[in-house]
């Protein structure tokens, strides 16, 4: 792996987990505007809950499926050459293309 693909590759991870996690934040501030933690204790039957506990496990679940979502985008994003790792000749990382005008240059 090249310095340029390793770097292309953070790159990317932030792509989908910053993104994410501002998606995350905004869920959690939307929804518990409306649901009280308080309530929610007949979907966890046994399980003693703080509000506190409950704000954090909603947010990680929220940042799971934003990320999911990201993901999925940059995914869908990338040339289809760039996912065909079956036809890239020996010596050749076509998997660390960019979609055109995401390069880093800003080109």
């Amino acid at each position: 792996m090249t310095p340029r693909s390793d770097g292309l590759r953070s790159h990317r991870w932030m792509w989908v987990v910053w993104p994410a996690f501002l998606v995350a934040g905004l869920m959690e501030a939307v929804v518990f505007a409306f649901v009280d933690p308080q309530d929610l204790r007949g979907l966890a039957q046994g399980w003693a809950l703080s509000p506190e506990a409950v704000y954090t496990l909603a947010f990680f679940v929220f940042w799971g499926l934003a990320m999911l979502s990201s993901g999925l985008t940059t995914l869908l994003s990338l040339s289809p050459s760039a996912l065909d790792l079956s036809a890239t000749p020996k010596g050749s990382n076509t998997a660390t293309s960019v979609p055109e005008g995401l390069n880093d240059k800003g080109d």
